[in-house]
This record gives structure tokens, sequence and C-alpha cells, in this order.
């Protein structure tokens, strides 16, 4: 079942900003030139936007009741009842209204111009973890988006491909699945590490990662941290504590707060070493625990089970076409036992745009 960590919800309010207010204000809205000419996508189901849906694995989200919202109720691939963060923010910034996934064989040359997924929902940075599902590591989506620069030279030739790639926003999501694949749920990687060591292993690849991308052309680069992994309703189920009394596991959620210390520190100490480069560490976690604490502020009725099934365990083939979902999705903040929903990711996507006007407004 996939662990996938979870949004991007994603792109970090504060830390986006900045990165926003180093481009012209244009990118307050869809524009005709917009500041970031593509939007390129690495990562795990936060992010992927039906690159599963082409290889051989069960971790895949094209059928229903995923995509009920989605425009024509489609399902895409998607892990959430409507649209990602990533097509969002393209849509909002006005480079497309849909990120593809790189995989789809129809992708046209005019999709390849502005970007693309690379994401395989149920991966992780640890290559140990994409094993059992049988999806992309991370580090191999390198392999496609080279193969991906092979096509867009192909199509605009190596100056013009140069020039997207360069000024191209990368978003980087990953993580979740490694902790509760290898170290929660199952003790694996417990077995070589303790939870500090896993979590410099793991940002070792990281950086690993991110020096690649940038060696490949790539300047503008945003990583998400992990969300509060101990509030994903699978994690309080797997705890089997009170199930009248469902709360978030505290461990974890400190465990994810000083991965995320950790990694803030390595990107701010990585940037200077990668010359003309902005990369920008994206906080999902404060602004996913102000939604799971303070609910009705956000319109939620559930924080803690999904709207699918029962909401404690359904996921990927457990949430189906013969399982029943709850009458307004709008009112759960997940949509299965692990992704979000579509309203969760709007709530960011609006207060991320509205958050960004203002500052510019102050200055």
């Amino acid at each position: 079942m996939a662990r996938a960590n979870y949004l991007i919800v994603a792109l970090s309010l504060h830390m986006i900003l900045q990165l926003f207010l180093s481009k012209p204000s244009s990118a307050l809205a869809p524009t005709t030139s917009p500041s970031f000419p593509a939007i390129l996508i690495f990562g795990d189901s936060t992010v992927d936007t039906g690159n599963n849906n082409f290889i051989p694995t069960v971790f895949k989200a094209n059928y229903f009741p995923y995509g009920k919202d989605f425009p024509d109720h489609v399902a895409t691939g998607r892990f959430s009842n409507g649209k990602l963060i990533p097509d969002m923010v393209a849509s909002k910034l006005g480079i497309k209204d849909l990120v593809p996934p790189f995989l789809d064989p129809k992708l046209s040359d005019d999709e390849v111009k502005t970007g693309v997924s690379f994401a395989s929902a149920g991966t992780g940075f640890d290559d140990l973890t994409a094993i059992v599902p049988k999806v992309i590591p991370v580090m191999k989506q390198i392999d496609l988006f080279k193969n991906y620069i092979q096509r867009l030279q192909g199509i605009v030739g190596v100056e013009e491909s140069k020039r997207i790639i360069g000024r191209a926003l990368v978003v980087i999501s990953a993580g979740t699945n490694d902790f509760n694949f290898n170290f929660y749920d199952l003790p694996t990687r417990r077995l070589q590490f303790d939870i500090g060591g896993y979590q410099d292993f793991l940002q070792n690849r990281l950086q690993n990662l991110i020096k690649e991308i940038y060696q490949l052309g790539c300047r503008n680069m945003v990583v998400a941290g992990l969300p509060p992994i101990g509030c994903l309703p699978i994690q309080e189920t797997i705890a089997f504590e009170n199930p009248l009394d469902r709360k978030c596991l505290d461990g974890q959620n400190l465990d994810s707060q000083a991965y995320n210390q950790k990694l803030s520190k390595l990107l701010g100490n990585l940037q200077p070493q990668l010359a003309g480069s902005t990369i920008l560490y994206a906080d999902i976690y404060t602004p996913l625990i102000n939604m799971i604490n303070s609910p009705r502020n956000y319109g939620f009725e559930q924080t803690n089970i999904g709207c699918c099934g029962t909401g404690l365990v359904e996921a990927g083939p457990l949430c189906n076409p013969k399982t029943a979902t709850c009458e307004n999705p709008s009112k759960f903040l997940f949509w299965d036992s692990i992704h979000p929903t579509e309203t969760t990711y709007k709530f960011i996507a609006d207060s991320l745009l509205e958050q960004l006007g203002d500052h510019l407004i102050q200055n």
C-alpha cells in the first residue's frame, strides 16, 4: 500500500515567497510570459500526475473514485479526488493548467516545452523503498530527465533548451515513504541506522540528486520537507491505539521536525556551492499541522480519517470502484488514508498567492 508522502501540501508558503519575489511580479497571475517557462517535478505520489499508469506496478490511481472531482471526473493517476499542488501552482504561474506525466506516450511537444512530472507514487530517496512496489526511485528519475532534455532539444534546439531548463521551476517532494516503508512500519533500515543516521543517509542522497539536476542545467529548486508523518490516518491506524480516540503519533512528528531542521540547514549550506542557484526549503509541516490542529478555521470536519471507505486504511488498490466515499470530500483533510483532498491543496495554493500579494504590497 502506498505510504506516499503527501504534499508538498506542498510548496511552503513562506519559502516559496522568497523564490517568487526574486522574479517579476507577473508571477502573481497567469500571463503570456510566465516568470518560469516550465515546471519540472521529481518525487512520489504527492506530485506524480500519472507516471505509474505506464509502469508495471499496483501502485496506481487511474480508477474511480480517484479523480472523482477532477475535470470530467477522470481518474488520471493522481492520488487524490482532484488536482495536485503542481497543477495548481503551474496554473497560477501561467505555465499550464495541468502538469502531465513524462511517461505518457501521448505527451505532446507543446507539453514538453512547458514541463512535466517525473515522479512515481510509492517511491523515495532510498532505492530500497521502490523495490517492493516496483516503482521508479527518485534517483532514477534523473534518467527520465535526461531523456526529457533530449526530446526538448529536438523540439526547440540546444540553446533554447538550455534557456528553458535554466529558468524552469524544479520541485522535489519525497521522503515519507522512506520512513514508513523502511523504518516505522517495517524495520529494514532500523537494522543499520538509528533515526538520525537514516535521516542523514536520505539527505545525502537528496544532496546528490540536487547536484545532478544542477549539472543538467537547472537553477531554481524548491525542496519540500516532511509532513507531520504521525498524523497520516494510516500511521494512526497502524499504531493500534484506541480507535475511538485517534491521535497523531508525537514521536514520528518529532522525527519529521528534526529531519526538516537538518534539511533547511543542508539546503542553506548547499546553495552557495552551486553558483547561480536558488535552492529553497519548503516547510510543509507547519501549514499541515495548523490545519490538523485547527480544522474549523479551514472548513474541515475530519482530519484523522480519509474520505474513501472507512478512512482508516484505504489507499491505492483498497480505494477502488467498489469502495464508498464520504458525501462531501471538501470537509475532509484527507482523501484516502494517506493523501489530501483537492480542497486541502486548493487552500494551500490560494493562501500562497494571497501571502505573496500581501508581501509585495508591503514592499
